[in-house]
């Protein structure tokens, strides 16, 4: 980081002793060599949490509120599906095993932890062209292959640095709000404008004319909900059609990549954001612009969720009127993960 970025970003935190509301806007974050708005002195230069600290015990109080009916929503899609995960992951495996004669069952399950509903993790997506992960962790700090840990005594801190356990610890728990741009586009088109199976960038205009067609504000530390049309696209498609999409370039709709889109999710304080498709983002992106990954993952810390089930949650969304609610999502507590399936739900 340069010198004046950091002098920069020193200035701005000096006001949050003073007023702890406060965090830099997107535009006065730091520069990383090339990419604009770094946060990775916002939380401290030891920090393993990201935009996760912004579910703090007030955050999470004040977003208990949202829960009055006691109606509970499953976001997570069967741990089965897709039976063909795309980017070249593996199938996932269930076994039952059974004692037989004696009435006792176990089951494994070998799985890629986000080849299904997953939290991306900060070791997942770094900055590609500078090698590097958040904090500016190199790429060869992380030891590949199997972590052997055999026990609480045996838990070296700097071998699962960044691990998804941080988050699994902490909890992703607070407001989450949805944006069903599904319900948006039909409403006011008669069609989605896509196929969420092909390259479409979703434009910052048009989450913003959701939320305002809903009546829904944002508040800080909210964990961002994006209905695309994954899931309605891949249930009513043909078997063959879904298997398909293993082995061929992946091309999916999601969110664009620009500045303002990264200037929106900063500004908002978002403490994490998922959609129902494989990448969030636009896939693949177009030549010359970078990952949303990279700044989302590489210079904030902010869990990316895909692949998340939103059509429950739609439905009763869209018959209450109401597109907040209590979130909660529990990580796998893997020490030094990469991913996890998020175990979330919604709570009205």
């Amino acid at each position: 980081m340069a010198p004046n970025a950091h002098s920069r970003l020193t200035d701005v935190l000096g006001h949050l002793s003073s007023s702890a509301s406060e965090l830099p806007t997107y535009d006065e974050l730091p520069e990383f060599k090339n990419f604009k708005g770094c946060a990775w002195e916002v939380w401290g230069k030891d920090d393993q949490l990201g935009t996760v600290n912004l579910l703090t015990p007030e955050v999470i109080k004040e977003a208990a509120k949202e829960i009055r009916s006691g109606q509970s929503i499953c976001l997570n899609w069967p741990i089965q599906f897709p039976s063909k995960p795309v980017f070249g992951r593996k199938t996932p495996e269930h076994t039952i095993l059974s004692a037989a004669p004696i009435a006792i069952n176990d089951d494994v399950l070998h799985i890629n932890t986000q080849s299904g509903t997953q939290w991306d993790g900060m070791k997942h997506f770094g900055i590609i062209e500078h090698n590097c992960f958040y904090q500016g962790v190199d790429h060869s700090f992380f030891k590949d292959g199997s972590l052997d840990i055999r026990g609480p005594d045996d838990v070296n801190p700097e071998l699962i640095k960044y691990g998804i356990h941080n988050w699994a610890q902490h909890g992703i728990c607070g407001r989450g709000v949805l944006l069903d741009m599904v319900k948006f586009y039909t409403d006011k088109l008669g069609k989605l404008p896509y196929d969420p199976f092909t390259t479409h960038p979703i434009p910052l205009a048009d989450l913003l004319a959701c939320a305002q067609a809903q009546g829904t504000s944002f508040r800080r530390g909210d964990v961002l909900l994006i209905r695309a049309g994954f899931m309605l696209r891949f249930n009513g498609a043909s078997q063959d059609e879904r298997d398909s999409m293993q082995g061929r370039p992946e091309t999916f709709a999601g969110i664009e990549q620009g500045e303002e889109m990264k200037r929106f999710l900063w500004n908002n304080h978002f403490a994490a954001v998922a959609s129902d498709m494989p990448a969030l983002e636009r896939w693949p992106t177009p030549e010359g612009v970078p990952h949303l990954h990279q700044t989302l993952l590489g210079l904030w810390g902010m869990p990316i969720g895909e692949f998340f089930d939103l059509e429950a949650l739609s439905k009763h969304c869209a018959e209450t009127g109401r597109y907040s609610f209590f979130f909660s999502s529990w990580p796998l507590n893997v020490l030094g993960g990469v991913g996890s399936p998020p175990n979330a739900a919604a709570y009205f």
